[in-house]
C-alpha cells in the first residue's frame, strides 16, 4: 500500500499531460483513498485472522509478529470475546463442560506449545460449580519457527479450535483459523497484538515460590500453605485434576500457623503420584493474585487413597460424573427440582396413557356429585393416597436398585415383559367390566366395577394406583430434569422429588373432589352414565392393544402369543368364576380349575415372554446406538443424532410421528450428512441407562446431537420436538450456523 501511495504522489509531482486535467484532479483523491485503505479496518491482516462469530462469542487468532526469523519463538493467541452471561471453560472445567482445544497444522520443523491458561474463576450453576472465563479470554500459545527456514519463505499456521460456550444451555462451537507470516531477516512485531499477548502473559498465575502439603483432616483435605502472603483473603484452589476435590464444596481458610485451606474431597478421590498441582487465587491489599502451586501429598493420604481406605471413598462412594451441557435442569436447586416435579406431574394428566383412567374417576365423581359432598371428598383423598403410595413404591425401587448398582429410571417396570402383559390383562378386564361383559361383587370392586363407580373406598384407592402405573410410559415436560436430579441425590432428597411429582399428578382429581360447584354442573345420574361407562371401555381396550404391541416389540412373536394367551386365560377364569357360583362344591371346583389354568398359562406366558429383541433400529436409515459408533462417526467428521427411546414411551412415539419421521427432517439429515442412531430402551440395557445418567436423565426420551468432530460434546434437545427444532439442531451440529467476518467488538 505504501508503494501505491508513493507512486501516486510521484505522478502528481511530476505533473500530468495538459490534455488530461481530469487525471490531475483525480490523483489527489486516489492518493487519499489509498491512504484510507491503509488505515486499520476490521479485516484479516498478517497478524490477525478474520473472526469466527456467533451470537455468543467472537473468536479470532492473533500473532505477536508480522514477520518472523528462522528459529524464532514467538506467541500467538486465541482471543474469545464472550457475550454477557456466557462463559467458556478452563483446563479443568469443574463439574461440567469441556475446555477449549486447538489442533495445529504446521510445516515441518515448526512446533506449537500448550495453551498458557489464565487463572479461572468459579462459576456456580447450582448445584454445580464450573471453572472458566467470562468477558474477554486470551489464550496464548508459543510457536517455534523452523531453524532451516530462509528469508523469503513463509510460515503458514493453521489452527482448528473447538470450545463449549454456556449460559443456561451450552452450545459447542468451532472455528478454523489461518495465518501466513513471511520469514524475514529481521523479526517484525505487531504492536497491537504483541501488547495484548504480553498483557495476557503478565496476568498468568506466577510460580508460588513455596510448596504446600496435602493431608487428610477428618473427611476433608487440608492444603497447608506455609508461604502464603500475609493479609491474603478470598482464597480458592483450582486443581488441575478433576478427581481431587468436590468442585462445589466449601473451601474454608484456616489461618494457622501454617495457614491452610480446608477442601471437600471428591467422591472419586484419586492421587496421581505423590503431589498435586493447581492454581491458587486470592486477594492481597485489594489486588487479585494467582499462583501456580504444587503440594506434596502426605504419605499416609497417598497410601489410604491407593487402598481406598479414606472415609467415604470406598466402592459405594459416588463417582464424579461429568455432565455435558446443555442439561435441562442441570443447574437445579432442590426447590427448583420440586417445582419442576410438581409441574411435570400436573402435565402428566394430559398424556394419552393417563386420560382413560382419569375419565373413569370423573365418572365416579359424577355419580356422587349429587349425593354426598363428604363422600366425594373422601373419594378424592383415597385417590391421592393410591397415587402417593404407588409413587413411593416406585421411588423405593429406583433408589434401592440404584444403591445396588442397577441402572433404572422412570418407567423401568415396563421393561419387564411379564409386567407389561399383566397390565394389558388388567386393561382388558376393566374394559369388559365397563361394557357390561361381567360384573364383580362389591367385595372385589377394586379393579373392576369400583373403578367406574366410586362407591367403594378400595376402588377409589386402586384408581390412583392404576393411574400411576399407566402413567409411567409417559414423560411430561419438566419431568426429565426433576427425575434426573432426583436419581443423583441422597435418598431423602429423591423421595421429596417423587412426592412433589405425586402431588402434582393427583392435584386435578383432588381439586375436583373439593369443588362442589363444579361437580353440580354435571347432569344428574341417568342413562347417560351407562353410555359414558361403556364408552370408557374402548380407551381401556386401546391401551391393552398398545401394551400387547409393546410386549411384541420386547419379545418378538412369542411374546405376542404369550400376551394373547394371558388375555384369553383371564377371560376364561372370569367366566369360570361366574358360572361356578352357588353351592360350595361348585365354588371349590371352579376355584381349583381356575388355579390350574392360571398356573399353566402363567408358566407359558413367562416362558415365552423372554426378550429376544436386540434393540436394533428397524428402519434402514437408522443405525443402532453404541458409544463406539458415535465416536467412530465423529472421527469421520459426521454429525450424529441419537434418539434414546422405548416402545412403551408415549412421548417418544409422539415425537417420532410429529417430528422425526417428517420428510423435511429426513431431507435435512441427508443434506447435512447426519447419521441417525437409535438407542432402544424398550428392554433393560445397562449401557443405555448409563448414557442417560451421564446426561443427567433418569428415563426416555432423550435426544442428543453430536457435532461432527472427535470427542465433541452433544447438544441436548427438549423432550417435545418440532421439525424446525430438529432441523435447526442438525444445522448447528453440521457447522452450518451463520458465521460472518466482523471485527472483535
Amino acid at each position: 500500500m505504501q508503494t501505491i501511495i508513493r507512486a501516486l504522489t510521484a505522478a502528481w509531482h511530476a505533473g500530468a499531460q495538459p490534455q488530461r486535467p481530469a487525471l490531475r484532479r483525480l490523483l489527489p483523491a486516489a492518493a487519499l483513498a489509498a491512504l484510507s485503505l491503509s488505515w486499520p479496518v476490521p479485516t484479516a491482516t498478517a497478524a490477525e485472522t478474520a473472526p469466527v462469530t456467533s451470537p455468543r462469542v467472537t473468536t479470532t487468532l492473533i500473532s505477536s509478529r508480522d514477520a518472523v526469523v528462522p528459529g524464532e519463538r514467538f506467541r500467538v493467541a486465541l482471543v474469545q470475546k464472550l457475550a454477557p452471561h456466557w462463559h467458556t471453560y478452563w483446563r479443568n472445567p469443574g463439574d461440567s463442560g469441556e475446555p477449549t482445544q486447538i489442533q495445529w497444522t504446521l510445516p515441518a520443523g515448526a512446533g506449537a506449545g500448550e495453551i498458557a491458561w489464565p487463572a479461572p474463576r468459579a462459576i456456580p450453576v447450582d448445584p454445580l460449580v464450573n471453572f472458566g472465563f467470562e468477558g474477554t479470554v486470551v489464550l496464548p500459545v508459543e510457536i517455534s519457527v523452523p531453524q532451516d527456514a530462509k528469508p523469503g519463505d513463509s510460515l503458514p499456521l493453521t489452527a482448528k479450535a473447538t470450545w463449549l460456550v454456556c449460559e443456561k444451555v451450552c452450545v459447542p462451537e468451532e472455528g478454523s483459523f489461518a495465518l501466513t507470516l513471511p520469514v524475514a531477516a529481521v523479526s517484525q512485531p505487531d504492536a497491537a497484538a504483541e501488547q495484548a499477548i504480553d498483557a495476557a502473559l503478565a496476568a498468568l498465575p506466577k510460580p508460588a515460590g513455596f510448596r504446600g502439603t496435602l493431608k487428610a483432616e477428618g473427611d476433608r483435605l487440608s492444603l497447608a500453605l506455609p508461604g502464603l502472603p500475609a493479609d491474603s483473603r478470598d482464597l480458592r484452589f483450582f486443581p488441575f485434576s478433576d478427581t481431587l476435590i468436590d468442585h462445589a464444596g466449601e473451601q474454608t481458610f484456616a489461618p494457622g500457623p501454617p495457614p491452610a485451606l480446608l477442601l471437600t474431597r471428591s467422591g472419586a478421590f484419586k492421587l496421581d503420584g505423590g503431589e498435586i498441582s493447581g492454581v491458587l487465587t486470592f486477594q492481597q491489599n485489594g489486588e487479585k493474585r494467582a499462583l501456580t502451586l504444587s503440594a506434596d501429598a502426605d504419605p499416609a493420604l497417598a497410601t489410604q487413597a491407593a487402598a481406598g481406605a479414606l472415609p467415604g471413598a470406598g466402592p459405594s462412594s459416588p463417582a464424579v460424573v461429568r455432565i455435558p451441557m446443555p442439561i435441562e435442569g442441570s443447574d437445579l436447586t432442590l426447590l427448583a427440582a420440586l417445582a419442576f416435579a410438581f409441574a411435570g406431574g400436573l402435565i402428566l394428566n394430559l398424556m394419552p396413557c393417563v386420560l382413560p383412567v382419569l375419565f373413569i374417576k370423573a365418572l365416579g365423581f359424577a355419580q356422587t356429585a349429587h349425593r354426598s359432598r363428604a363422600e366425594t371428598r373422601e373419594q378424592g383423598l383415597l385417590f391421592l393416597g393410591g397415587v402417593l403410595l404407588t409413587f413411593m413404591v416406585l421411588a423405593g425401587a429406583v433408589i434401592g436398585l440404584g444403591a445396588l448398582g442397577a441402572s433404572v429410571g422412570w418407567g423401568f417396570q415396563l421393561q419387564s415383559p411379564p409386567l407389561v402383559i399383566g397390565l394389558a390383562v388388567v386393561m382388558v378386564l376393566i374394559g369388559f367390566n365397563l361394557i357390561g361383559g361381567f360384573e364383580f361383587g362389591s367385595s372385589v370392586t377394586g379393579l373392576g366395577d369400583g373403578l367406574a363407580r366410586s362407591g367403594g373406598r378400595l376402588g377409589a384407592f386402586m384408581t390412583g394406583v392404576l393411574a400411576v402405573v399407566v402413567a409411567t410410559p409417559c414423560t411430561a415436560p419438566f419431568m426429565g430434569a426433576a427425575m434426573g436430579y432426583a436419581v443423583t441425590q441422597a435418598p431423602a432428597v429423591a423421595l421429596w422429588v417423587f412426592i412433589a411429582l405425586a402431588l402434582g399428578f393427583a392435584l386435578p382429581v383432588v381439586a375436583l373432589s373439593f369443588a362442589p360447584g363444579l361437580l353440580r354442573l354435571l347432569p344428574k345420574p341417568g342413562r347417560w352414565m351407562l353410555v359414558m361407562k361403556q364408552a370408557f371401555a374402548f380407551p381401556m381396550f386401546a391401551t391393552a392393544i398398545w401394551l400387547i404391541w409393546v410386549a411384541a416389540v420386547q419379545t418378538g412373536p412369542d411374546g405376542m402369543l404369550a400376551a394373547l394367551v394371558a388375555v384369553l386365560t383371564a377371560g376364561f377364569v372370569v367366566w369360570l368364576v361366574g358360572v361356578t357360583r352357588g353351592s360350595r362344591p361348585r365354588r371349590v371346583f371352579g376355584a381349583a380349575l381356575a388355579a390350574l389354568v392360571v398356573l399353566g398359562a402363567g408358566w407359558f406366558t413367562v416362558r415365552n415372554a423372554i426378550p429376544n429383541a436386540t434393540g436394533e433400529a428397524r428402519a434402514n436409515d437408522v443405525q443402532a446406538w453404541t458409544p463406539e459408533r458415535v465416536a467412530a462417526l465423529q472421527a469421520q467428521g459426521k454429525p450424529v443424532f441419537v434418539n434414546f427411546t422405548a416402545a412403551w414411551c408415549i412421548t417418544c412415539l409422539a415425537n417420532e410421528r410429529v417430528a422425526l419421521s417428517r420428510q423435511e427432517v429426513k431431507d435435512s439429515f441427508a443434506r447435512l450428512g447426519v447419521s441417525y442412531l437409535k438407542g432402544d430402551w424398550t428392554n433393560r440395557d445397562s449401557r443405555i441407562a448409563q448414557a442417560l445418567a451421564e446426561q443427567g436423565r433418569a428415563g426416555v426420551p432423550l435426544y442428543l446431537f453430536y457435532p461432527g468432530r472427535r470427542d465433541a460434546q452433544p447438544e441436548i434437545l427438549p423432550q417435545l420436538l418440532t421439525p424446525d427444532m430438529v432441523i435447526a439442531a442438525a444445522e448447528r451440529a453440521a457447522g452450518k450456523e451463520a458465521r460472518t467476518a466482523a471485527t472483535l467488538p
